[in-house]
């Protein structure tokens, strides 16, 4: 489960940076073709902000392995309300760009991954979470 983690949390920390420093590449790779400055703020925010946010969360359960199993199930939250929108997204309004796709492909590795370790969590016992 650390392992997940972690690499959630790489991704979210490559994806900010990434995003925050070339967001005039990056947002045009994801087919914001003209934003205004409101359109920038707001692609900084969730693209910049959000992503770094998750990476540190991520971070924070991964380093704890008694806070791995609400991590994974947080993981499995996110990314089963994002794929839906994704794919849903992508088959109302495509064509989408190249990168689009790729996205979409690593958040349903992602949730598929989260399933599974959840799954195993609850199947040898340890998946219920209790308040302490």
């Amino acid at each position: 489960m650390a392992l997940y983690l972690w690499l959630n949390a790489a991704l979210y920390a490559v994806f900010s940076a990434w995003c925050a420093l070339r967001w005039s590449s990056t947002s045009a790779a994801l087919g914001y073709v003209q934003l205004n400055g409101s359109g920038r703020s707001e692609y900084m925010a969730v693209y910049g902000g959000l992503q770094l946010g998750l990476a540190i969360g991520f971070a924070l359960f991964a380093m704890h392995a008694q806070h791995h199993r609400i991590g994974v199930l947080f993981a499995l939250v996110l990314y089963a309300s994002i794929v839906p929108f994704r794919w849903a997204s992508v088959a109302l309004m495509g064509p989408v760009e190249r990168l689009t796709l790729y996205v979409g492909v690593l958040e349903t590795a992602m949730l598929v991954w989260a399933l599974a370790l959840w799954c195993g969590v609850s199947a040898s016992g340890h998946g219920t979470i209790t308040a302490r």
